[in-house]
């Protein structure tokens, strides 16, 4: 039926406050829903499970997580747990109370750019069960940075909160710089941090910001225009970059000497990948787009690796990529993180997946 999604959505994540989830047939409730929104078209999907959350949170319905599990600092801000959502869930701001209600130690939204754009044609988003994996080339599809800072006024989410910002498809890469300042300038009251995204593959030569001349101008620009707002503000918010999973140990060592150099405050390691090899002869390895949930987590843990080897604990990493349950968790922050985000694993696993990534952290 129409409702039954709804129901055992509903009654999944009511289960995460009280000890897991029920079993109803001897399956887990989120299973039940999620065999049921497989049979969806996976974008449709998307927006369908995040209404459901939102009705119920405003039902009133969703008890709040107590996620003061096992507190950290990130780039001199306090969380309650170091269990974050990674950008690409909430694009626009609109569901931020009730993710907050989920149990994240901190959420990040977005990614926006300064003007609303569409996106890549539908369809765009595929799921690829066989492998737990997640294909994606959205494009940066939000409705711009005005309508999600007018999301977050209305939201009373209280958490810390992450804006994972970029550059629209119709600006020439070298004037890319100008958007991530624009969008910089708008979030910057609203943000606890902000996370500067050049490695989506799914924006045409984003990827080449991450080259060590151009990567060092952008972020110069950026932090330039932070220590402004920090006086103009009088708070200062953390910048932090996000980086791919598909570079070699020159390309890592020359962005971590830059994000040195500069003085950032984070790196997140790492965005979706372009690599498909591990889908071996799946009818959807050919699809373009980025590839997240379970074939990127060798690769994401990787570059996770050598980064922390070179940044040498000059400034945090948020590890991101393949996270599927808590013991994938417990070996990113094993590997050199201080915090981790999940989406994919959310997709495939439920809102329990965030209580096992606690679980395992303690």
């Amino acid at each position: 039926s129409t409702l039954f999604p709804y129901t055992t959505l509903f009654r999944s994540a009511l289960a995460v406050k009280y000890g897991g989830l029920p079993i109803i047939r001897k399956k887990p409730m989120y299973s039940l829903a999620r065999s049921l929104l497989f049979k969806l078209d996976a974008e449709k999907a998307h927006h369908f499970t995040l209404d459901a959350l939102n009705k119920v949170y405003k039902l009133g319905l969703l008890p709040i997580f107590d996620n003061r599990i096992k507190p950290v600092k990130l780039m001199g801000i306090s969380l309650p747990n170091p269990v974050g959502l990674a950008a690409g869930l909430d694009k626009n701001g609109e569901y931020i109370d009730a993710l907050g209600a989920l149990g994240f130690g901190f959420l990040e939204i977005g990614t926006v750019t300064p003007k609303p754009q569409s996106g890549n044609p539908q369809p765009r988003l595929f799921r690829v069960p066989e492998h737990q994996g997640i294909i994606n080339r959205m494009g940066f599809n939000n409705h711009g940075i005005d309508a999600m800072i007018q999301n977050i006024e209305k939201s009373r989410y209280q958490g810390v909160l992450g804006i994972n910002i970029g550059k629209n498809a119709v600006t020439p890469i070298e004037n890319a710089a100008d958007d991530y300042l624009i969008c910089l300038e708008k979030a910057y009251a609203h943000a606890s941090y902000i996370t500067v995204n050049i490695s989506s593959p799914n924006t045409k030569n984003l990827r080449a910001l991450q080259g060590g001349d151009e990567l060092s101008a952008l972020l110069e620009a950026l932090k330039n225009k932070q220590a402004q707002l920090a006086a103009a503000h009088g708070k200062y918010v953390p910048l932090a970059v996000k980086i791919a999973p598909d570079l070699d140990e020159a390309k890592i060592e020359d962005i971590a000497h830059v994000v040195k150099s500069v003085e950032m405050d984070g790196i997140i390691a790492t965005n979706t990948t372009i690599d498909k090899s591990s889908l071996g002869s799946h009818p959807l390895a050919g699809e373009q787009g980025g590839l997240s949930g379970l074939p990127v987590r060798e690769k994401s843990n990787q570059v996770l690796k050598i980064l922390a080897e070179h940044i040498d604990g000059k400034l945090p990493i948020i590890g991101v990529g393949g996270i599927m349950n808590g013991k994938d968790a417990a070996e990113k922050i094993r590997l050199g993180a201080t915090a981790v985000q999940v989406y994919s694993g959310m997709i495939y696993k439920g809102p329990a997946l965030v209580k096992d990534c606690l679980a395992a952290l303690k």
